[in-house]
């Protein structure tokens, strides 16, 4: 059996865009990512709403994806990949960062994940759906403004270059899902089942350059 752990944040968790609580675990990208995938694969879920890469938020502490890390892969190892989707939250006023320096802190965790799980493990980087144009509007998340969208908007060049420079499988969930309207923040049934058939294409497609390579070796 292949061990998936999929890391992220509220979009992980499940959040509903109306805010009525979570997605049934069939409707939420990693339950969706065990069914299509099947028995020969289990799926971890480590989604936490409001987690960063490495930001600490003075308004909601022990958030950093840095911190939780380390401990998160050694209760789950052996893990065959580690998908991470983590970014919208760093986006957020109160830290002023860039897209560049948002890649610069998920390095980090990437870093962790091949000195823990080991270089066996393959690692997915997924560059999460940007913010709606209406941030920064009353009735929209406080926490994020315009300069937030821009931000949001730039990540998947930067998560782009960096899965180039660290060797890691990267899908742009944009191009395949949106960010609700309701809340243009958070994903709805349909974007779920797009990002998880995405992740799903992509896993195996790598499983059989994986398997090649190692037929390749042993002759």
């Amino acid at each position: 059996m292949k061990n998936i752990l999929c890391f992220g944040d509220s979009n992980t968790y499940g959040y509903k865009p109306d805010g009525t609580g979570r997605y049934d675990f069939n409707v939420r990208y990693p339950g969706r990512l065990q069914l299509i995938l099947g028995e020969a694969y289990h799926i971890v879920e480590e989604g936490c709403p409001g987690r960063t890469t490495v930001y600490e938020d003075p308004n909601n502490p022990y958030k950093r994806g840095l911190d939780y890390i380390t401990p998160c892969l050694m209760s789950h190892r052996p893990l065959d990949y580690v998908i991470v989707m983590l970014g919208t939250n760093d986006c957020k006023s109160v830290f002023r960062v860039s897209a560049p320096e948002i890649a610069a802190g998920l390095s980090r965790i990437v870093e962790k994940i091949r000195d823990i799980a080991g270089a066996e493990t393959g690692v997915l980087l997924v560059s999460p759906v940007p913010l709606g144009s209406n941030m920064g509007k009353p009735g929209y998340d406080p926490e994020f403004d315009r300069e937030s969208v821009s931000v949001s908007k730039a990540l998947a060049n930067a998560y782009a270059k960096l899965a180039e420079e660290a060797d890691c499988c990267y899908l742009d969930a944009s191009l395949i899902a949106a960010a609700s309207p309701i809340d243009e923040e958070h994903l709805d049934e349909t974007a779920h089942l797009n990002l998880a058939s995405a992740l799903a294409a992509l896993l195996l497609k790598d499983r059989i350059m994986r398997n090649n390579v190692d037929k390749r070796d042993r002759l």
